[in-house]
């Protein structure tokens, strides 16, 4: 299937920079796929579309403030660090990409005085760097580092003042609280990207929902910069997926596993993949209390047959996306007509001034 089947135009006006004055004010854009119909809501009126017995299952990861602002040591050279995932060794050590790259070799050190220093171990083939944050030179936890010095890794659309390692301008102090969702767990502060279609929930709507017989399971999925990468390949089935780390607790295995009264209902494509992942990969026996743990790296894409998700919150995605593929396979599962379809979707959004991307609107597809 040619990538070029999930590309289309995005006027730069309509990605958005800012989040809807309220959470649940965003625009919802409803699609029935029973009727092959579509409507226009605000995302407020979320319970009406849903009813008692179904189950949201929600990404509760937390973005890490993973972008590191530093100096190297000597020479006192700009240096941007951004935080990806443990190195699976030492517990300082993390996969990092770091600007500028081609300065920085093996040996490098960099930080800020009195702070922390850091030194460059490798470098991937994937261009990202294994980097030691020397204990002897800090006394806290590299998370605990970021939670104190670090700033939020926006998408690379989301126009903010630039950085400097000097405390000047960056994403602002709004995005701390609204780049991450209402539901967000701190014990599980791992992501790089927000699970964005859980940003639009606030507390009250969940409790109406709940008032209303919706339950909720939660998942956590490491989102990671692979979300954003284009698909450049000229072939969709040519693109190496990206792998992130999954978790689900043993609570929502059970949910998983038992017949649901309702509909389960992705809260995101992130929710979404961790689930399929899980039905793909179910083990043939756990102990009862035991939590699942994997690396995910399914691609979902047209004609895939979807096992246990029945119905999709999702934002608007960029153009040439694995998300869009995703999209268009759940449009139509176990069929290629999403691809036809989709187009039609965006175009109508595109038309109705619909806010795009992470901050932007979202859909409900049932």
């Amino acid at each position: 299937m040619k990538t070029a089947l999930f590309d289309y135009d995005l006027p730069a006006e309509l990605i958005a920079q800012r989040p809807a004055a309220f959470r649940d004010a965003s625009r919802l854009l409803v699609v029935d796929r029973r009727s092959k119909s579509v409507s226009h809501h605000v995302f407020s009126d979320l319970p009406a579309h849903l009813r008692s017995g179904d189950c949201l299952i929600r990404n509760k990861a937390r973005v890490l403030p993973a972008r590191l602002l530093a100096r190297r040591v000597p020479g006192g050279g700009r240096v941007e660090c951004l935080l990806l995932r443990p190195a699976g060794g030492p517990s300082m050590q993390w996969w990092c990409l770091l600007r500028p790259g081609r300065k920085l070799p093996p040996g490098t050190r960099f930080g800020l005085p009195g702070e922390f220093e850091a030194v460059v171990c490798e470098k991937s083939a994937s261009a990202e760097y294994r980097v030691d944050f020397m204990p002897e030179r800090t006394s806290e936890s590299v998370v605990a580092l970021a939670e104190r010095l670090g700033r939020l890794p926006l998408p690379p659309y989301v126009e903010r003042a630039s950085l400097d390692a000097g405390g000047g301008p960056g994403p602002e102090a709004g995005d701390r609280e609204r780049y991450q969702t209402v539901f967000a767990d701190p014990a599980h502060t791992v992501a790089v990207a927000a699970p964005t279609a859980g940003l639009h929930f606030t507390d009250s709507l969940i409790a109406n929902l709940v008032a209303g017989g919706v339950t909720f399971a939660d998942v956590i999925l490491h989102v990671g910069l692979g979300t954003f990468r284009p698909i450049e390949s000229e072939e969709i089935s040519e693109h190496p997926i990206h792998r992130e780390r999954v978790e689900i607790p043993a609570a929502t295995l059970s949910v998983l596993e038992q017949p649901c009264p309702g509909h389960r209902i992705a809260v995101g494509t992130t929710s979404l993949r961790t689930v399929e992942h899980y039905a793909m990969d179910r083990p043939g026996s756990r102990p009862p209390d035991a939590d699942y743990r994997a690396e995910a790296d399914l691609f979902v894409r047209p004609p895939y047959q979807f096992k246990l998700i029945d119905a999709l919150i999702t934002n608007f995605h960029l153009p040439r996306s694995t998300l869009l593929c995703l999209v268009a396979a759940f449009l139509t599962p176990g069929s290629t007509d999403g691809v036809a379809w989709w187009r039609e979707i965006y175009a109508e959004a595109l038309r109705e001034r619909y806010r795009f991307l992470s901050y932007g609107d979202a859909m409900l597809i049932l």
